[in-house]
């Protein structure tokens, strides 16, 4: 199994989308939860860390920044 990689500030696809009809999302926080915001409707959602990388489909732009 593919281990799935993801930092700070990435655009990630998560397995269901978000009841405003997106399903593009980005990381803000980074931790032991994860806070997601909705790139759609801009609503941020703190899960934890292990049942983010279980919902979490791929990562769609990665940040290339400092």
């Amino acid at each position: 199994m593919e281990t799935k990689e993801f930092g700070i500030n990435d655009i990630v696809e998560m397995k269901k989308q978000h009841p405003c009809g997106e399903n593009r999302w980005k990381i803000i926080r980074l931790g032991m939860d994860i806070r997601i915001k909705c790139e759609g409707c801009h609503h941020s959602v703190l899960i934890p860390r292990r049942e983010f990388a279980r919902k979490m489909k791929k990562v769609l732009v990665k940040f290339e920044g400092e």
